[in-house]
């Protein structure tokens, strides 16, 4: 290994503060190091067969459900999730694996071509090591949900992991060891950002996966461009559901606080301006109101805890200033809006009406317990609020008339994903990501295997 790193990581605990396990990094050297390493494991690896790989992948999965408790409590430490939640993330994360062991096989199975006089067909080829560089807000699931399916289409995989989920980190690199995966085919790299432009430069790294920040999706896409490597980037989001004035209100609100108070708000996909027609707009203030005053913070280590603390002071801070400039801006606070006086970083679930165009809350992405209701005339204009926004990653229609919800859906709202009565998701069964500023590419399903594959075409002309 080349020389040692001066750098570390400190983990805190968001519930009150305190530091937690400090983590010795990579240097910029060794991080290269363990790219080209993982790249010299590439063509073994992707000579192995689907059945090898997916026993690999199950075996995974078992390991996952087996330390299932350890990995919860890791993320609650470190980013304060809680334990009901982390456990959740960690059996998704198993049923990921066994989804794309048992898949794979036919995701890429080549398709033959009808082609005049020659044989023809479509294969599709691992593109060799992808560098992924994750957030902290699901340390498990945003990894797995690209690592299953990039291992199985045969690359291998680096990960830079967010500074503030160190051990989480390590215990997926972890994961794969125990679960029999060669060596170095994942990797974890403990790295700060501004190490992350000489891995994508580098030649060892083929493609890049990052999701984060539209900050962060600009940095990646343009250091990516440059180097011309392929990337997919999944960032940032201000979903919009539309109340319409058929909507059944209780159950809209049922729906609109799942949506919004997943993960303490903490989500690119949750639920952040809710749209609701001017007819049933205060029926639907009142109603959510009361879905959320069922979320009082409380100790991410009790089972009846629905939300913990936020991922830092610093994001709690954040979130707050949002809230004040919205609220100077014109908005009105129903609910929450004041910060509690105790340590760590909690946050009251939130609702803001009167919320317009110049407010944060109208504007930009709120990461945290904070619901946004916005005034719409009628179904047109809040099709036109829910669009006039720069991000796109999802979207929902809560009306009884399923035949114009999925009209709604499929045909106005601009987004990756659009649900009817549901709260947007990331699943195994359906294509994931986004448009405008939410990114491009897709993960999961036989859409996001593909993304890190070679499409190659193939003809065979018999010369006589």
């Amino acid at each position: 290994m080349s020389a040692a790193s001066e750098v570390s990581f400190q983990s805190h605990n968001p519930s009150d503060g305190r530091a937690g396990r400090r983590y010795e990094g990579h240097s910029q050297a060794q991080a290269l190091e363990i790219a080209q390493v993982a790249r010299a494991r590439f063509p073994d690896w992707r000579r192995t067969s689907f059945e090898e790989r997916g026993a690999l992948m199950r075996a995974a999965a078992a390991v996952l459900r087996r330390r299932q408790d350890d990995f919860a409590e890791l993320m609650t430490a470190e980013m304060g999730k809680t334990l009901t939640e982390g456990r959740a993330e960690i059996e998704k994360c198993a049923r990921g694996c066994e989804y794309f062991a048992e898949h794979a096989p036919r995701f890429l199975a080549s398709e033959p071509v009808e082609v005049k006089g020659a044989k023809a067909k479509i294969a599709y080829q691992p593109l060799g090591t992808v560098l992924a560089v994750m957030p902290w807000n699901f340390p498990f699931w945003q990894v797995f949900r690209f690592a299953a399916p990039a291992l199985m289409a045969g690359n291998t995989a680096v990960l830079k992991h967010a500074s503030s989920v160190p051990g989480c980190a390590l215990a997926i690199e972890a994961v794969f060891t125990e679960a029999g995966f060669p060596a170095d085919v994942f990797r974890t790299v403990l790295i700060p950002s501004k190490f992350v432009r000489a891995l994508i430069e580098d030649d060892a790294i083929a493609a890049v996966s990052l999701t984060g920040s539209v900050e962060a999706g600009r940095q990646v896409a343009s250091q990516a461009g440059g180097a011309l490597k392929k990337c997919v980037l999944e960032l940032g989001g201000a979903d919009a559901y539309l109340v319409l004035e058929d909507a059944d209100i209780d159950q809209a609100a049922t729906v609109a606080a799942t949506a919004r108070m997943i993960n303490g708000g903490q989500s690119c996909i949750a639920g952040k301006r809710f749209i609701a027609v001017a007819p049933v707009r205060e029926a639907f203030e009142r109603a959510l109101v009361e879905k959320l005053q069922a979320y009082p913070m409380g100790d991410p280590r009790k089972a009846e805890t629905k939300l913990g603390p936020m991922q830092s002071v610093e994001a709690r801070d954040a979130i707050h200033d949002q809230v004040q400039r919205s609220v100077a801006a014109g908005a009105r606070l129903l609910i929450g809006g004041q910060i509690p006086d105790r340590q760590g970083a909690w946050y009251p679930a939130t609702v803001l009406t009167d919320v317009r165009p110049g407010q944060p809350a109208h504007d930009d992405e709120v990461f945290g317990p904070v619901a946004a209701v916005i005034e719409a005339k009628d179904e047109a204009d809040a099709i036109r609020i829910a669009n006039a926004s720069p991000f796109g990653l999802g979207s929902g229609v809560l009306t009884r008339d399923l035949a114009r919800g999925e009209r709604i859906a499929t045909d106005e709202l601009e987004a990756g994903s659009s649900y009817v009565n549901q709260n947007v998701r990331s699943d195994f069964e359906l294509p994931f990501g986004g448009v405008k500023h939410s990114g491009y590419g897709r993960e999961l399903t036989a859409f996001g295997i593909r993304e890190f594959c070679n499409i190659k075409s193939v003809l065979v002309q018999d010369p006589r």
